[in-house]
């Protein structure tokens, strides 16, 4: 096999057309029809994109892939997209009004650069690496199984909210745009490419969280649009200082390399900054919240395969530049405290799907911290994080959102008997959660390398990880236990599950396990490669890879172990959980054995979680938050005026 421009053109154009298409056809059948095929073909191109990677030997791939009308359409395309988000700001309240003016000053920015021929020329307009074969990988076959989800899933949300209008045409359209902006994200070796790639996403986010119209929803999507407006300024303030500053450079391949010194630092932060934003932490986590309210698959490939990813794939691209730099310390320690407060805030949450999202979270925050350390093995664990936390939770997400319309709630306390009333559904639950924090699987090897790397890095940290890492085995292992219970009473109502919901959780889960059983092959033939040249400068990467390797040993007893766990949905559908008989309940056994009376009144019977919500007030908690992240920018944006 071998890498072609033509595939990786293939990969943007695709998704593209077929979102173009999907606006257009009226049918339910045609739009079906064409889902399954294009989400099909995605994952297909992408996991061979990815896989002829290896015949490059590891070394970055580069394309000169600029035709005369290139700048001319991304300056122009720029212009359009900036109108259309001002069009959409139509709606906002007074209290809104800094969003437009965001976009007016970025656009107005780029094109005084363009106009005034400052953008420095690019070389290599687009680079291909180990790095970017795991992110075409994730974006491709993670992105296509959502879209192909959200066919069984939008018509059954249609049907619970029937008030609704049906507007799943520029639903799916919407989808398929996001990945092609996706693929163009982490395809550019173009910083000014990059950016109009990187607005889309912002658009794309505006429009899915805001699809249901209502009040609330549309007050959250500005919420989106904002902060990650906030961030985009950032993007491109990096994009001027490097166009008009000493370094005159415009290709991230160049400005990542650590040969550029104290140059590449301040648009490294100023685009850290960006990724913040993107990636939902701490300032900014707010507007990940808000998207809640969004259907279930914009959830999932908003905050697992694609518009978080891209935050923390810009921060981790310049882990080389922050290594040991205290700007660098101060960006992993916004991260680490997001770990940590997030996951506290977790443990209060009833509600799966912000259980989920404040996990999303803190794993981000996680591997921004590791992209703060900047060595070769804090990268390691950080790519690696990108890569489990993808498949588990794009597991997690989906599995909530056919619970809910199964069972009718979202809660964590209604999950009850799931393994009995629904074994599938069960399963897969269990699948994401193990995957997220039980071993084998791949969430504690990376924190295992992330442990070792901020021993190394910085002890505070490691002591921010031991502390965050103990409220998610909590929550996670209470969630679990409600799946597993068997339930009083009569059990609820069975429903039909579509067969696209059916198929994408089927093999999302297979993929928790088999990225736990292949993440050393993915090490050796991607992950690896990626280091020898991110940190060929530093002399150390051969030393801290060989350090990181596991022993044959080590992964045999991993295998071991996910055999073991293996074997919980094998028994559990060849011999499916049965209601157990009735049980004495110290009294009159009433109400199909929810209920009992005793001596003095009939009492319901009923289990509970622990919230500790007295401890750990979600509220103080994110406010607290919010006022660290923002000192700590404050320190880095002081750091980076001293060293100017």
């Amino acid at each position: 096999m071998e890498l072609n421009l033509q595939v990786i053109l293939a990969l943007m154009a695709l998704p593209m057309g077929t979102a173009i298409l999907l606006a257009i056809l009226p049918f339910d059948g045609l739009r079906r029809v064409l889902v399954w095929v294009s989400g099909l073909t995605i994952a297909a191109l992408s996991i061979y994109g990815a896989w002829a990677m290896r015949g490059t030997g590891g070394k970055t791939t580069f394309f000169q892939f600029d035709p005369a009308y290139a700048e001319s359409f991304f300056l122009w395309g720029g212009i359009v997209l900036a109108a259309v988000m001002l069009i959409l700001c139509r709606r906002i309240t007074k209290r809104e009004w800094w969003i437009p003016v965001l976009v007016v000053v970025q656009e107005a920015v780029l094109v005084w650069l363009e106009a005034g021929h400052r953008l420095p020329a690019v070389k290599n307009t687009i680079a291909f690496d180990g790095f970017t074969s795991i992110m075409t990988a994730i974006i491709g076959v993670v992105g296509s199984l959502i879209c192909i989800y959200a066919l069984g899933y939008m018509k059954d949300y249609h049907h619970h909210h029937a008030e609704m209008k049906d507007r799943r045409r520029s639903f799916f359209f919407t989808l398929f745009l996001f990945l092609s902006a996706m693929f163009g994200v982490v395809f550019a070796n173009n910083l000014s490419w990059m950016y109009f790639f990187w607005e889309i996403t912002t658009l794309c986010s505006f429009l899915l969280i805001g699809y249901s119209r209502e009040e609330q929803a549309t007050r959250n999507a500005y919420r989106a649009m904002g902060l990650n407006a906030l961030g985009g300024l950032g993007f491109v303030g990096a994009i001027a200082w490097l166009s008009v500053g000493p370094a005159s450079v415009r290709g991230l391949d160049l400005m990542a390399l650590t040969g550029m010194g104290a140059l590449a630092l301040l648009p490294a932060c100023l685009l850290a900054f960006a990724g913040l934003a993107k990636a939902a932490q701490l300032p900014f986590s707010s507007w990940l919240l808000g998207a809640m309210v969004a259907p279930t698959p914009v959830s999932a490939l908003l905050h697992s395969s694609t518009m978080v990813k891209a935050g923390v794939y810009l921060i981790v691209r310049f882990a080389p530049v922050f290594q040991g730099t205290v700007a660098g310390q101060a960006l992993a320690t916004i991260g680490a405290a997001t770990f940590l407060i997030t996951s506290l805030i977790a443990i209060t949450q009833s509600n799966a799907k912000r259980v989920l999202a404040y996990s999303t979270i803190a794993n981000l925050g996680l591997i921004v911290a590791c992209a703060g350390i900047g060595t070769p093995e804090a990268t390691w664990a950080a790519v690696l994080l990108i890569i489990f936390h993808a498949v588990s939770k794009g597991l997690l997400f989906l599995t909530v959102g056919t619970t809910e319309h199964k069972i009718g709630s979202r809660d964590i306390e209604d999950m009850e008997g799931l393994l009995v009333e629904k074994p599938f559904l069960a399963v897969a639950v269990l699948t994401g959660i193990a995957g997220m924090f039980l071993a084998p699987f791949g969430m504690l090897i990376s924190k295992w390398a992330c442990m070792k790397a901020f021993i190394d890095g910085n002890p505070l940290l490691a002591v921010l990880l031991a502390f965050g890492s103990a409220p998610t085995l909590f929550f996670w292992t209470k969630w679990m236990g409600k799946v597993v219970s068997i339930p009083a009473g009569k059990l609820r109502t069975d429903y039909r599950t579509a067969v696209e919901e059916k198929a994408s959780l089927g093999v999302l889960a297979v993929l928790t396990a088999a990225v736990c059983i292949l993440f050393p092959v993915v090490s050796w033939n991607f992950i690896e490669p990626y280091l020898r040249g991110a940190f060929a400068a530093t002399g150390t990467v051969e030393q801290a890879i060989l350090a990181l390797n596991l022993s044959g040993s080590t992964l045999a007893i991993m295998l071991i172990m996910l055999g073991f766990i293996g074997l919980l949905p094998i028994s559990v559908f060849l011999h499916p959980l049965q209601k157990p008989a009735a049980r004495y309940l110290a009294g009159v056994n009433r109400e199909a054995d929810s209920a009992f009376t005793g001596a003095l009144a009939t009492q319901k019977l009923s289990t509970r979680n622990y919230y500790l919500s007295g401890f750990f007030s979600e509220n103080v908690l994110t406010k607290g938050g919010i006022w660290v992240a923002i000192a700590l920018l404050a320190l880095l944006a002081a750091i980076l005026w001293m060293q100017r």
